[in-house]
């Protein structure tokens, strides 16, 4: 593969997960949280969406692929663990946020279909 391909597949690749994050932008919103953030860019690492709801922050993880389960395996433990370093870099940076109830969810977009969200996917304390 020439130099040109992988930069036109890596850039395929971002496309669609771009895709994949506002559709579950798009989910979040009509299960009724406000979203606190997009690609959020820490020393750590970067969080998808970080969306709240009553006393709930979720930092969520998207991830598009063609079958459910495959995006579900694609969070890896160490993937798990920067995003819960990212997060706890975020939320030192966002008081309130300390007083509210946090947790690590996985949303799943597959072609065609509507995202899938699963609250409490992983954690510090699962890995």
């Amino acid at each position: 593969m020439t130099g040109t391909e992988r930069r036109n597949v890596r850039q395929r690749a971002e496309q669609r997960g771009r895709w994949a994050e506002y559709a579950a932008e798009a989910m979040f919103r009509v299960k009724g949280y406000a979203i606190l953030g997009r690609r959020v860019r820490t020393p750590m690492g970067e969080i998808d969406l970080i969306a709240a709801r009553g006393d709930t922050v979720a930092f969520a993880e998207v991830k598009a692929r063609v079958d459910r389960s495959v995006a579900l395996s694609a969070v890896t433990p160490h993937q798990a663990r920067r995003i819960v370093n990212a997060a706890r870099y975020w939320i030192s940076r966002n008081r309130p946020a300390a007083n509210r109830n946090c947790r690590f969810d996985i949303v799943t977009v597959n072609p065609y279909l509507w995202p899938r969200h699963l609250a409490n996917a992983f954690g510090e304390d699962l890995w």
